[in-house]
């Protein structure tokens, strides 16, 4: 482990050449310009402002021993995973945001955060990892069911089967649950 590690379990071996660490208030700019560039401009402007907002610095100064940042030797960000353990149900914990450099995706970089997570939690007592996303991020619906998660039910099913939960984070903001037991 590299300098900043301590705490982290050692779930999920990282690709060669990458270091990772619990991020920092400092690192707030980083992410910020990841959140508007590794999604290939999906969304366009408004999608990135959509994304940047949801990653406030408060994430990183309230729940950095529970999230982790990559970086190559460099110090070039190459992933992210925001998480928190819920205050409000003590057997889950929560994955807020994850992203993967372009370059590094299929590289078993987020699997290796997701595991990193996992044991975290598991370690800390929790027995279930919940996440969300949008009903048009296929991508991420297809990541999630790979990685064990199943959909919860919601209020009504998109066309391809997908259980949507309306408004969810708004007017218009529809998402998909995911749960994942430990």
């Amino acid at each position: 482990m590299s300098a900043g590690t301590e705490g982290i379990p050692e779930f999920g071996a990282l690709p060669a050449g990458l270091a990772l660490r619990h991020p920092a208030g400092s690192d707030h700019p980083r992410l910020q310009v990841a959140l508007a560039d590794w999604w290939g401009g999906q969304g366009g402007e408004a999608g990135a402002l959509q994304r940047q907002l949801l990653v406030p610095r408060l994430f990183l100064q309230h729940f950095a021993g529970t999230s982790f940042l990559v970086e190559r030797a460099d110090g070039t960000l190459q992933a992210f995973l925001i998480g928190f353990l819920s205050q409000t149900e003590p057997k889950t914990a929560y994955i807020h945001f994850v992203g993967v450099h372009p370059e590094g995706r299929r590289s078993g970089l987020g699997g290796a955060l997701y595991r990193r997570f996992f044991g975290l939690a598991r370690d800390r007592g929790r027995s279930q990892v919940r996440c969300i996303t949008s009903p048009g991020n296929r991508d991420s619906i297809a990541y999630h069911t790979r990685m064990g998660f199943r959909t919860e039910p919601g209020d009504r099913t998109d066309g391809d089967g997908v259980p949507v939960h309306g408004d969810y984070d708004g007017p218009g903001l529809d998402r998909v649950s995911f749960v994942r037991e430990l």
